[in-house]
């Protein structure tokens, strides 16, 4: 699984905030990304461009 820490601020959440990638999809060329909270409570699904500009990798886990 992969880290990603947000880099601006998004949809509420403050920059720094830590996310879990949980699934990437792409259907007819559009890619859309589903998040999760560090404590799993909260998820957001996003398309490519906000994934790209919001966000920067940490680490992958297990």
């Amino acid at each position: 699984m992969k880290v990603y820490r947000l880099k601006k601020k998004l949809n509420g959440y403050k920059r720094g905030t830590q996310f879990y990638l949980i699934s990437e999809s792409e259907f007819i060329g559009v890619k859309e990304f589903v998040l999760r909270t560090e404590d799993l409570t909260n998820r957001i699904v996003i398309n490519e461009s906000d994934f790209l500009n919001h966000f920067a990798y940490i680490k992958e886990i297990f």
